[in-house]
């Protein structure tokens, strides 16, 4: 009997030993690491022969006017007015250019009307004024390897946008991520690929801000288009920053191609990726969504949402692209998973009220928290892009 209890103290001996020098030799990231091209970025106007920028600001009364962007600095912008070129004021900048002749852009037209030149803080959000979106999950395949996706998700994105020069508020205890993304909007509605083909598309840079303890609670890590998580962590006030300017393409797939975005945080690089490199194209992502539309699956707020509210990708919604790899968020370690379990036990295991899973992620949002890597007051988000403009966010407390 006591050689038994000898061998069972030796083996809880060497279990626990094997458990502390386990919990104390894993990993503990702090973001996910990211590939940066050589160059610098090298943020300019698209030639006009190959895209035309906007840019939106208000008039007296709240009316809104179109820009046609013809220089910038990182202060202000300059540019001619599309009325001045005989443009309808529509409050849509996309209708606002369609409703000019194709030849009414010239060098000479632009040269003979007066130019206007505005502050950032005077742009209007990119992004269109609808409150819900079409977000997107996993486009990017390196992002997709972070997150453990096999594939592409779409998930409805509620709230307005904000504009290029903005703030986000970072609540205590929550772990505020970011993601730079590509974004699409239309000059009339989406039901078909026709539509997609024949419409004007502008093309903008906008960010996308997580609350990590929402996805964690609500998400389905084995299933991630489950319908649960996402439109809770992405939506609400500061979510969606968009850039300051609108680029429409005279051949988008290959202008998006080319895209590159990035994302700083207080001046350390944290993402750098080009549009090319999506799994799927703006196309492929407006023919998943429209063939989402059938049902309220998403849960949101409490209830069940469809995709779009109309059926439809309408005029004021966003298409979104995804981000690329190098968001802060990480599953959980070794140590968390650890943990997680001793304080399931501690707790009295099965009688407890919290179970396994849960538990698991209380203990693991806990140390993210005290970890501090994720976005707090003070810091600074800048997403950042060749031709699209860029975002600066100042997060608050």
């Amino acid at each position: 009997m006591r050689r038994i209890v000898k061998w069972l103290v030796a083996v809880v001996a060497v279990l626990v030993a094997g458990t502390v020098i386990a919990w104390a030799t894993s990993p503990d990231p702090t973001g996910n690491p990211a590939s940066f091209e050589d160059a610098p970025l090298d943020p300019r106007l698209a030639p006009m022969d190959e895209a035309l920028t906007l840019a939106q600001y208000e008039l007296e009364f709240g009316e809104a006017a179109t820009l046609l962007v013809t220089g910038f600095d990182g202060e202000s912008v300059t540019g001619v007015d599309l009325a001045d070129l005989g443009a309808d004021r529509t409050r849509y900048p996309l209708r606002d250019l369609a409703s000019l002749p194709a030849d009414a852009i010239t060098p000479e037209a632009l040269a003979a009307l007066p130019t206007i030149n505005l502050p950032y803080d005077a742009l209007l959000p990119s992004a269109p004024a609808g409150a819900a979106h079409i977000g997107t999950g996993t486009n990017f395949p390196e992002h997709a390897e972070e997150a453990n996706s096999g594939s592409v998700f779409q998930f409805p994105k509620f709230g307005t946008a904000t504009p290029a020069r903005t703030t986000i508020r970072a609540r205590e205890g929550i772990l505020l991520d970011y993601e730079v993304e590509l974004c699409m909007r239309f000059d009339r509605d989406i039901a078909s690929l026709d539509d997609f083909d024949a419409a004007v598309k502008g093309v903008f840079l906008c960010g996308d801000f997580t609350n990590r303890n929402v996805l964690v609670q609500l998400a389905d890590a084995d299933n991630l288009d489950s319908g649960f998580g996402f439109s809770d962590a992405k939506s609400g006030t500061g979510h969606y920053p968009s850039g300051p300017f609108i680029v429409v393409p005279r051949d988008w797939k290959s202008f998006v191609a080319n895209l590159r975005m990035t994302t700083s945080v207080n001046g350390d690089p944290r993402q750098d990726a080009r549009g090319g490199e999506m799994t799927l194209d703006f196309r492929a992502l407006a023919e998943k969504a429209l063939g989402d539309m059938a049902k309220p699956r998403f849960f949101y707020a409490g209830g069940f949402q469809p995709l779009a509210p109309e059926g439809r990708i309408t005029t004021d919604m966003t298409l979104m692209s995804g981000t690329s790899e190098g968001v802060i968020f990480t599953p959980p370690s070794r140590a968390d998973m650890i943990e997680g379990i001793v304080a399931y036990v501690l707790r009295g295991g099965p009688l407890a009220r919290a179970g396994l899973v849960n538990t698991v992620k209380r203990e693991f949002i806990a140390n993210e928290v005290e970890s501090g890597h994720f976005l707090k007051p003070g810091d600074t988000v800048v997403h950042g892009s060749n031709h699209l403009g860029d975002i600066i966010v100042e997060v608050t407390g």
